[in-house]
């Protein structure tokens, strides 16, 4: 029987939440029923529903203190999985003063662009696609059976020393030796997009412990990073700083990040309020109707392990709308609209300023104010409504495959003014944002409590394939303008 100070904190119970036992939305864990000669199945808790002279009741003892720490710190991890990466992928200037034609003294690095410099963009792409999302996937399935402080700590200690491998390359003169480093690097790229992918498919799992505004600290956050790498680039190109100090920069302020999530990471695994919900957090446990002679009778649980297929069965239609939703994304962005031009002749502004402005700056910040309407304003709750909106914004590729290109050869151009190819920027990159966090915070409360964990990462496995096959299709349709 509970004890006083333990009754004085169950929440009020009702006829209403003894319906919703074994719903998608609650959770009961299971326990031994006191007529120790009947026998219990684990796998079936209908023994619990059936016994409707006990009251089922929600404890919650969450630690008043460390909430706050621990959405920033989300919010922290957020901006690092992603933000390393990107100001890897950003500098492509030293990437081909690196492989340049090191025979003539060119001083434009887009001219006579060596096999190297050709292949380099598609080979990252490629090995960092493959990568992160294999190991999104085996961590979906095999994840558990490694520690959470091994897949956070271990990867990010593993990224810190990869990006101070290559900040150390960019000292080094390696025009001697390209074709090396050109497999050096695709090796780091592979191992740094390994530990993200690991990374991050735990800190989605994690994050659907926690109430759903943990998970919009999570998905913001990496969407605040995207906003930081278009803003250094568009003071770069302010700037004009040669590609070594500009790459020197990035890889410093991407180890320095890093090393930040390290230590704060460290102090967050400490909180009692992490530790809290790490371990299931807030629980609907049965008070028993009939006296027991026991103190322990009744209240010895049992471990309950998730099951993929009973998961899978519950966050399907989940994971493929968010899987429909980044092959969209990635099919146009930003292969696509990378190649869209101004209306207007020959400036600053449209020569240089043009696309990352409105290509990547306008782009990110949309995504991100969308997660964050989708943290204040959590609707739909209809998966079907969510996967009718993923499939009508799909409508918007065929305007950016015919916006204002000078690429164009096979298809017309139907999007002529800037304003029209910034407005469907904006509308894409809000629908982004809004969809992402709403089906991220969707998934883990389909699920029950000991199953938000796999839940959480058979998301970011599905967000990852998503990537993937956009990214393929981007390829297509560029051949296709």
């Amino acid at each position: 029987m509970p004890s006083k100070d333990d009754t004085e904190r169950l929440l009020d119970s009702t006829q209403d939440e003894e319906r919703d036992i074994g719903t998608e939305d609650s959770f009961v864990p299971a326990f031994r029923p006191q007529d120790h000669q009947q026998p219990y199945n684990l796998a079936d808790e209908r023994y619990l529903h059936e016994r409707t002279q006990d009251e089922v009741v929600l404890v919650s003892n969450e630690p008043t203190s460390g909430r706050l720490f621990t959405y920033i710190v989300f919010y922290l991890l957020g901006i690092g999985t992603m933000t390393p990466w990107n100001f890897f992928v950003t500098a492509e200037d030293y990437w081909k003063y690196k492989f340049r034609n090191t025979s003539i003294n060119a001083t434009d690095l887009d001219e006579e662009l060596t096999p190297l410099q050709k292949s380099f963009t598609c080979d990252l792409a490629l090995t960092a696609t493959i990568s992160g999302t294999t190991f999104l996937l085996l961590n979906a399935i095999y994840g558990h059976h490694v520690s959470l402080r091994t897949k956070m700590l271990g990867t990010l200690w593993m990224i810190l020393v990869l990006f101070g491998i290559t900040t150390g390359f960019v000292e080094i003169n390696t025009d001697k030796w390209q074709e090396q480093f050109f497999l050096i690097t695709l090796v780091i790229v592979v191992l740094l997009n390994i530990s993200a992918a690991t990374m991050s498919g735990a800190l989605y799992g994690v994050a659907g412990l926690f109430p759903s505004e943990f998970i919009t600290a999570v998905v913001s956050g990496q969407a605040l990073g995207g906003i930081l790498t278009a803003l250094a680039f568009i003071l770069v190109l302010a700037f004009d700083t040669g590609p070594k100090t500009t790459a020197f920069i990035f890889f410093i302020f991407g180890g320095a990040l890093i090393l930040l999530c390290i230590m704060c990471y460290v102090i967050l695994a400490r909180k009692p309020f992490f530790k809290y919900y790490l371990e299931g957090g807030d629980k609907y446990k049965v008070i028993s109707a009939v006296p027991s002679h026991s103190p322990n009778d009744g209240a010895e649980g049992v471990p309950l392990e998730p099951i993929m297929r009973q998961v899978m069965s519950k966050i399907y239609l989940h994971a493929s709308c968010l899987a429909l939703l980044y092959t969209t994304t990635l099919s146009v962005y930003p292969a696509v609209t990378v190649l869209m031009q101004s209306e207007y002749g020959h400036s600053e502004w449209t020569d240089v300023y043009y696309l990352p402005v409105v290509n990547y700056l306008f782009f990110n910040c949309g995504d991100y104010f969308g997660r964050l309407l989708a943290g204040w304003w959590e609707r739909p709750v209809n998966q079907g409504t969510s996967l009718l909106i993923t499939v009508v914004r799909m409508a918007l590729i065929p305007f950016f495959l015919c916006s204002n290109t000078s690429e164009h050869q096979f298809l017309p151009t139907l999007v002529k003014h800037d304003f029209t190819f910034i407005a469907m920027i904006i509308v894409f990159a809000l629908s982004n944002g809004y969809l992402t966090n709403i089906l991220l915070i969707s998934a883990p409360r389909s699920v029950k409590q000991h199953e938000k964990e796999l839940a959480s990462s058979i998301m970011a496995a599905a967000l990852s394939c998503g990537m993937a096959v956009g990214s393929l299709l981007s390829l297509v349709f560029v051949q296709m303008l």
